[in-house]
C-alpha cells in the first residue's frame, strides 16, 4: 500500500524545543484531537480544528522558555493533563488549561529533560538527574557528560523503576535509584529516546534511541545486560534526529515509526516480517522538527502525522485527500468551505498589509524627530557544530527563526570549505591577508529568499587551531547582525570512543608538575572535542579517543599533579606536547615533560595512511584515462574490446571525476601528515630534518610504500 500524505499548515506559535508538542487523548477512535505546544516566549496554547480554523481552548500567558512538555496523569487511564518544564519550573495544568501544579524544584540549572509516569516525575539538567515521586526528591545522580534525554520504562509492566538518560559520550546509562545498573554504547551521541509502539513493546523493556548524527536503534533494557535488536545507520546522509513516535499511519494494525530529524525530514518506517524497519515514506520540510506525534487533527476519520518545527509551526501531513473525486468530463468545484477560508485569508492578509504600511509610516516619522530611538530586533539561531566520523569533516548548521539574508564566515586558522548538496546559498570568496589580521577564510554564503536553514561542512588540520566565527544577518529591519563563535581544538579531528586497540605501538607523554586536577581537565577541554566541561567526579580519570581521519588512537589519564598521553601516531603526542607546555606557561606553571618514542609506530602509521594515499593517486590516474578511452568508444562505437578495467572505468567516468574535483585538497591532506609524521618523528630526537621535506615529496609523487619507510628508516 502506497502511503500519500498531504501537507496542511495549522498556525504558528514562537520558537520552539524538542519534544514541546503533544496530542490530547481522542474521547473516541478517529476523533479529532486537541494539539497542546509550549514555546520560548513561555506560552502553552491548546487549539483544535473547527471547519479548517484553529480554535484556541485555552492559552498562558508569557513567561520563562519552556524547555519539555509532556502528558501525564493517574497509571492506566487517559494522560490529559499537561506539564511543562520552564527553568527550574514545573508547571501542570488540565486539559481545560486550569494550573493544578507549580512545583519549584531544588535544581540550580534549568530543566533540560522531564519524563512523567504516574506520580513519579524524572528532571535532568545539564549534568544532573533527579527523581521525584509526589514532590518528594527520591534520587540523585550526577552525569559525567550532558545529558540530553531520560526516560523510565513503564512501571505499570515491570516490578522495578528503571529510568534511563542519554547522555553526549555516546552512551546510555540504566538507573536503579540513585546508581547506574550498566552503561550501553550507542553509534553516536543519543538525542532521544522513545518506548517502543509507546509501551516497551512486548516485554515492555524495549527502547528506540535516536542519535545527533542520524542513527536509530532499538534496545531491550533487561536487568543484566542490554539486547540490541536493531541499528539503522544514515546512508543517505540526512540530519540528526530530535523526535520519534508509533503510530499505525498506514493502517495495518502495526504501529510505524514516525522519526522527525533536524534538517526538516520527516520519514515513516514499517516493520516487515522479521521486525525490521523499512523505510515507507519521507517528506522534507523546510526547518528542523521538534516534535512528531501521529493522531487525528484535522478532520475526524483522517490520519495524519502532526509535528512542530523550530519556527513554530504546527503542521499536519494528513491522508485526508486534497482534491474530491469528480466523475468523468465534469469540472472539481471548490465547496463552499474552501471558498470562505480562501476569502477569510485574504481579508487576513490585506488587513495585515495595511497594518504594516501603517507602523512603517509611524516609524518614518518618528526615525526623523530629535527624539527618535531604535530598538535592535532579536532573533533566536538553532547552531550545531559536529564533527562526522564518516568523512572527518565538521557540520556548520545555521538555523534562525525568520530567512537569513547572508552569512559571512570569517576563520584564524587554515580550514577547507566543502560542497553541501543541500545548500543553495551563493558562495563568495575575499582574498584576506593572513600574515597581518590572522584572517585565513573569508567567505560569504548569499541566501535565497525563503531559506531559513543553512548547512555547511568544513575540514580543519590537525596541530593548526584558533576560531571559526559566522556571522549572521537575517531579512529583517532595521539590519542587524549575530556572531556565534567555534572552537577549532587542536586535535579537532579526534572523536571520543569507550573501547580501543591496547595492543597496537604507543608513543607516551608523561607531565608532572604543581597543577590541579581542574586545570589539567581544562588543558584536554582545550585540546580535545566532545571532552566534557566540568571535571568528572573522583580523583583520575582516562578518556578514549579516536582519530577520524586516520583511525589512530589516544588514551589520555590525568589527575592532580601528573597527566599520561598515549597515542600510535607522534604527530598526535607531538601537537599535545606543544600545545600543552603553551597552556602551562600561560599560567605561569613548571612542568616537567618527558616521552618515550616507539618507533615501530612509526612504520604503523604509514601504513594506516597507506589505502587512502593509493586510492587517491589511483583516482588521478583513472581521471587522466577517461577521455582517451572515450574518444576510443566514439570511433569503435562500442567498448566490447577495452578490458574489464577500462570499461568499468569509462561506465563510472562521472562519479569519478566528480571525486578527482575533490581530489588536490585531499591529497595535500594526506602530505601533509606524511610530512608532519617525518618532521615530528626527528623532532623528539632533536633532529631538524625540514631540509629533507622536498626529496620526501618526490618520493611521495612516485609513491611506492616501501620506499616511503625506507627513506622515514634512512633519514
Amino acid at each position: 500500500m502506497d502511503l500519500n500524505l498531504n501537507r496542511a499548515d495549522y498556525l504558528q506559535v514562537g520558537v520552539t524545543s524538542q519534544k514541546t508538542m503533544k496530542l490530547l487523548p481522542a474521547s473516541r477512535r478517529r476523533a479529532t484531537q486537541k494539539v497542546v505546544v509550549g514555546d520560548h516566549d513561555g506560552v502553552v496554547m491548546c487549539f483544535g480544528m473547527k471547519k479548517g480554523e484553529a480554535v484556541t481552548v485555552f492559552k498562558t500567558l508569557p513567561g520563562q522558555k519552556i524547555a519539555r512538555l509532556e502528558l501525564g496523569g493517574v497509571l492506566n487511564t487517559p494522560q490529559e493533563k499537561v506539564f511543562v518544564a520552564a527553568g527550574s519550573e514545573i508547571r501542570g495544568f488540565t486539559k481545560r488549561g486550569k494550573q493544578f501544579l507549580s512545583f519549584e524544584t531544588n535544581l540550580t540549572e534549568s530543566i533540560k529533560a522531564m519524563y512523567i509516569s504516574g506520580s513519579d516525575l524524572f528532571l535532568s539538567a545539564s549534568y544532573i538527574y533527579n527523581h521525584y515521586c509526589d514532590c518528594k526528591d527520591q534520587h540523585y545522580y550526577l552525569s559525567g557528560d550532558k545529558i540530553n534525554d531520560i526516560i523510565c520504562l513503564p512501571v505499570e509492566r515491570l516490578p522495578r523503576i528503571t529510568p534511563v538518560l542519554a547522555c553526549q559520550d555516546r552512551v546510555l546509562r540504566v538507573l536503579q535509584g540513585s546508581d547506574v545498573t550498566y552503561e550501553i554504547e550507542v553509534p553516536g551521541p543519543p538525542t532521544v529516546l522513545a518506548l517502543h509502539n509507546g509501551n516497551g513493546g512486548d516485554s515492555g523493556e524495549d527502547l528506540m534511541f535516536g542519535t545527533s548524527d542520524g542513527k536509530l536503534g532499538l534496545i531491550q533494557i533487561t536487568t543484566s545486560k542490554p539486547i540490541h535488536k536493531w541499528e539503522i545507520g544514515n546512508e543517505k546522509k540526512r540530519g540528526g534526529i530530535l523526535c520519534v513516535d508509533n503510530f499505525d499511519i498506514v493502517g495495518d494494525g502495526v504501529k510505524d515509526l514516525l522519526v522527525g530529524r533536524d534538517d526538516g525530514m520527516v520519514e515513516v518506517y514499517s516493520f516487515d516480517n522479521a521486525n525490521e524497519p523499512v523505510l515507507r515514506f519521507d517528506q522534507a520540510l523546510s526547518e528542523s522538527v521538534t516534535s512528531i506525534q501521529g493522531g487525528c487533527v484535522g478532520k475526524d476519520g483522517y490520519d495524519e502525522i502532526v509535528v512542530s518545527t523550530y519556527s513554530g509551526w504546527v503542521t499536519g501531513l494528513t491522508t485526508e485527500p486534497i482534491h474530491k473525486e469528480s466523475g468523468p468530463g465534469e469540472e472539481l468545484k471548490i465547496n463552499q468551505e474552501m471558498q470562505n477560508k480562501i476569502s477569510s485569508l485574504r481579508s487576513e492578509l490585506e488587513h495585515l498589509q495595511l497594518k504594516v504600511l501603517q507602523e512603517r509610516e509611524k516609524y518614518q516619522q518618528s526615525s526623523q524627530s530629535s527624539k527618535a530611538k531604535s530598538a535592535v530586533p532579536s532573533f533566536s539561531i538553532n547552531d550545531k557544530f559536529t564533527l562526522n566520523k564518516d568523512d572527518a569533516s565538521y557540520s556548520l548548521t545555521l538555523e534562525v527563526q525568520t530567512a537569513i539574508d547572508n552569512v559571512l564566515i570569517q576563520s584564524d586558522v587554515p580550514i577547507d570549505l566543502l560542497d553541501v548538496d543541500k545548500n543553495s546559498a551563493v558562495v563568495s570568496f575575499s582574498s584576506c591577508d593572513s600574515e597581518s589580521n590572522d584572517n585565513f577564510l573569508l567567505a560569504t554564503y548569499r541566501c535565497q529568499a525563503n531559506t531559513t536553514r543553512l548547512e555547511l561542512k568544513i575540514r580543519s588540520i590537525e596541530g593548526q587551531y584558533g576560531t571559526l566565527q559566522a556571522y549572521v544577518t537575517p531579512r529583517i529591519q532595521p539590519k542587524t547582525c549575530q556572531v556565534r563563535q567555534y572552537l577549532i581544538k587542536p586535535l579537532s579531528l579526534h572523536q571520543r570512543t569507550h573501547v580501543i586497540d591496547h595492543d597496537r605501538p604507543m608513543n607516551t607523554l608523561t607531565l608532572t608538575g604543581q597543577f590541579s586536577f581542574a586545570e589539567v581537565h581544562s588543558w584536554v577541554v582545550f585540546c580535545l572535542p566532545e571532552v566534557p566541561e566540568k571535571p568528572p567526579a573522583g580523583e583520575c580519570v582516562t578518556f578514549y579517543f579516536q582519530n577520524t581521519f586516520l583511525d589512530t588512537q589516544l588514551e589520555s589519564t590525568y589527575k592532580k599533579g601528573e597527566g599520561n598521553f598515549k597515542s600510535d601516531n607522534i604527530s598526535t603526542i607531538s601537537i599535545l606536547k606543544d600545545v600543552l607546555s603553551k597552556e602551562a606557561t600561560k599560567r605561569k606553571i613548571n612542568l616537567n615533560i618527558s616521552y618515550e618514542i616507539n618507533e615501530v609506530s612509526v612504520k604503523h602509521t604509514l601504513k594506516l595512511i597507506h589505502p587512502k594515499l593509493e586510492y587517491q593517486l589511483l583516482l588521478a590516474k583513472k581521471v587522466q584515462l577517461i577521455d582517451a578511452l572515450k574518444e576510443l568508444q566514439v570511433h569503435e562505437g562500442n567498448t566490447n574490446f577495452l578490458i574489464p578495467e577500462y570499461r568499468c572505468i569509462l561506465e563510472e567516468a562521472d562519479h569519478l571525476q566528480e571525486e578527482y574535483k575533490k581530489q588536490p585538497a585531499h591529497l595535500e591532506r594526506l602530505y601533509g601528515m606524511i610530512t608532519d609524521l617525518f618532521i615530528d618523528k626527528f623532532k623528539f630526537k632533536g633532529t631538524n630534518v625540514k631540509t629533507k621535506v622536498p626529496l620526501l615529496l618526490e618520493i611521495l609523487d612516485s609513491y611506492d610504500q616501501n620506499a616511503l619507510i625506507a627513506f622515514f628508516d634512512a633519514a
